[in-house]
């Protein structure tokens, strides 16, 4: 197991990346959002007056991707050259599934901007359907990929 950065004689610290090369950095993250059978119903007719709960994540989650470092205590600031966040609608499994991917040319990777993203486009899932029904459940928020850096490629795709 690797050294825990973040840490200095047991106090939170920002790692200092100003010693290393910038590099192209690709992360890719999901989140799954559980649907009940009348939250299917609602997507399937459009929502719950509030708008296209599927374009209205999509939009949160590339707007939270810039904003990670102001969420995430230690993170950098990144100067992200792209954010796409996806979200497929499977009505007959009754789940959204969201894909977060994030790239920049940077000092440190973009695992975190890729989860955010898929974070909160799944809790915008959730409050777009809420009215629907409260038992909506965010599920398996996880990285899938990651490239570029020290410790090069990570993947848990096929």
């Amino acid at each position: 197991m690797g050294k825990l950065t973040h840490f200095e004689d047991g106090k939170p610290k920002m790692v200092d990346v100003s010693g290393k090369q910038p590099t192209l950095r690709v992360a890719r993250a999901e989140a799954v959002v559980k649907l009940t059978p009348e939250a299917v119903a609602a997507l399937r007719e459009g929502g719950v007056g509030k708008g296209d709960p599927l374009l209205a994540a999509q939009l949160a989650g590339i707007m939270a991707a810039k904003k990670t470092s102001e969420l995430i205590p230690l993170c950098h600031p990144l100067p992200l050259s792209k954010v796409d966040v996806d979200l497929v609608f499977d009505e007959r499994a009754g789940v959204v599934k969201i894909t977060a991917e994030a790239k920049t040319k940077a000092e440190t990777g973009v695992e975190m901007e890729a989860l955010t993203a898929a974070s909160v486009a799944a809790l915008t899932v959730y409050d777009m359907l809420k009215a629907a029904s409260k038992g909506l459940e965010i599920e398996r928020v996880r990285l899938l990929y990651k490239s570029g850096g020290k410790s090069g490629t990570w993947s848990r795709e096929g």
